[in-house]
C-alpha cells in the first residue's frame, strides 16, 4: 500500500509544499520546517525539501509537471523512501503522484493521522484516531488493495459478482460505525465523570502543539503528565485537582493544535474537547520563542471557535522565555505589543526554568477567584 503509515526504521524523505497565491515565501519555509518536525516525530528523516509557487496546487499532481519530473529526479539519485506533501491530496492527485515518482507518498493528513496512530495510549484515543483512519482511507480505495475481508473472514461478505473494492468499502463502512458507537459509550462515560467532579471551577490549558502545555501541568498541579519536545506528545485529556492558597480547581490538559488539522481527525476528537467546552477558563499557552507564534495563536482560536462558540474568559500564557535568543528581561517584554496579545491578561514565563510562575499562579487564582464569586455569591470565606 503506497502511502502506509511510516515504520519504526527511520526514512529518507523529502519535503514539498507549493507557495500559494501571495503568500511570503518566508512563511513556507516556517511551513516547510514544522512538517520536517512532523517528519522527524513520525519517524523519518526529511533530507531535502521542494517549492514552487502557484495560484492554486495542481489539480492532478500538485505541484507542475516539471517541478515533479525534478523531485522524481532527486528522488532516484539519492534513494528516498517517501516523499511527504505539505497538504491533503485528493485520491487522484495521490494516485498520479504515485504513478509518476513511484515510491511512497504521503499527505499532511496521513502523517498526522501517523503520528497520533503512535501516541495513543488509552482505549479512547486509539479509538478516535482509527476513526479518523477510517475516514480518511474510504474515499481513497480506489487506489487500495487493502484484503480487509480476512479480518472478519471472506464467507457470505461477497455478493454476486461483487469487487474487492466494494466489499472493502463495506467492511470500512461497518468498521466505522462501529467506532462511532464505541465512542457514543466512551462519551457517555466522560460525561458521568465530568458530573461526578462536582462544582468546582474547571479551568484547561489549550495552545499549539509542542509549547509546553504538559510541564506547565506538571508543574502547577504537581503531577507527572508526559511530556516531551515532540509534536503531539499529548493526546489524551489530562484532569487534575489543584489548590492554589485556599482555592480548589480542576486544571486540564488537552491535546494540542497544528494548523491544517486532517478534518475527520478534528470531528473524532471533538469529544475529547468536551473538557475545553465545559471549561470556565482557558489558559492559552504560546510559545514565545517561535518565531510564528502570532499564526499558532490564530489557528487555535479559529479551531476553538469551531468547538465552541460562546466566549470564555482567558487567560495568555507566553512560555519557554528562557529560548529566546536575545535576552530580554520581564519588564521589557511587559512593555512590548505582546503583552496586550487579544486584549486579555498575559503573563510571560518559562515552565522548564520555573521563571515567573509565582506571578503565574497568581493570576490564575485570581481570575479563579472571581468566577467563583459569581457561582457562590454567598459563600465569602474566600474574600
Amino acid at each position: 500500500m503506497a502511502h502506509a503509515t511510516i515504520d519504526e526504521i527511520e526514512e529518507r524523505c523529502i519535503l514539498v509544499a507549493v507557495i500559494q497565491g501571495n503568500v511570503d515565501s518566508r512563511l513556507t519555509h516556517e511551513y516547510l520546517d514544522e512538517l520536517a518536525f512532523l517528519a522527524e516525530t513520525a519517524g523519518a528523516k526529511a533530507v531535502f525539501s521542494f517549492t514552487q509557487k502557484l495560484q492554486y496546487p495542481n489539480p492532478r499532481t500538485y505541484v507542475g509537471e516539471g517541478k515533479l519530473a525534478e523531485i522524481k529526479a532527486y528522488a532516484d539519485l539519492h534513494e528516498i523512501d517517501a516523499v511527504i506533501f505539505d497538504d491533503e491530496l485528493s485520491p487522484s492527485q495521490l494516485r498520479n503522484i504515485e504513478r509518476e515518482l513511484n515510491r511512497k507518498i504521503i499527505d499532511r493528513s496521513i502523517l498526522i493521522l501517523d503520528i497520533f496512530a503512535k501516541r495513543a495510549r488509552t482505549f479512547q484515543a486509539k479509538t478516535q484516531v482509527e476513526l479518523a483512519q477510517l475516514q480518511y482511507m474510504l474515499p481513497r480505495l480506489t487506489r487500495m488493495w487493502t484484503h480487509l475481508e480476512r479480518q472478519k473472514g471472506g464467507i457470505g461478505m461477497r455478493g454476486p459478482g461483487e469487487s474487492q473494492i466494494e466489499t472493502d468499502r463495506r467492511i470500512i463502512q461497518q468498521r466505522i460505525a462501529l467506532m462511532k458507537e464505541r465512542l457514543k459509550e466512551i462519551d457517555q462515560q466522560m460525561i458521568t465523570q465530568r458530573g461526578n467532579r462536582g462544582q468546582l471551577v474547571r479551568v484547561a490549558l489549550v495552545g499549539y502543539t509542542n509549547v509546553g502545555k504538559s510541564t506547565i501541568m506538571n508543574l502547577i498541579s504537581k503531577s507527572e503528565v508526559f511530556a516531551e519536545n515532540k509534536l503531539f506528545a499529548t493526546l489524551d485529556t489530562t484532569v487534575r485537582k489543584v489548590v492554589i492558597e485556599n482555592l480548589p480547581f480542576l486544571l486540564t490538559d488537552t491535546v494540542g493544535f497544528i494548523r491544517k488539522l486532517p478534518q475527520p481527525l478534528l470531528e473524532s476528537f471533538k469529544s475529547t474537547l468536551d473538557e475545553v467546552r465545559e471549561a470556565d477558563l482557558l489558559v492559552h499557552v504560546l510559545d514565545l520563542s517561535h518565531p510564528n507564534f502570532e499564526e499558532h495563536f490564530n489557528t487555535v482560536n479559529t479551531t476553538l471557535q469551531e468547538i465552541d462558540k460562546i466566549e470564555k474568559p482567558t487567560v495568555i500564557v507566553f512560555n519557554k522565555i528562557d529560548a529566546l535568543t536575545e535576552e530580554v528581561s520581564l519588564d521589557e517584554l511587559k512593555r512590548t505589543w505582546m503583552a496586550k496579545l487579544g486584549g486579555r491578561p498575559c503573563i510571560f514565563i518559562s515552565a522548564v526554568q520555573k521563571s515567573n510562575i509565582e506571578e503565574f499562579r497568581e493570576i490564575i487564582y485570581q481570575e479563579v477567584k472571581e468566577i467563583f464569586k459569581v457561582r457562590y455569591p454567598y459563600n465569602n470565606f474566600l474574600y
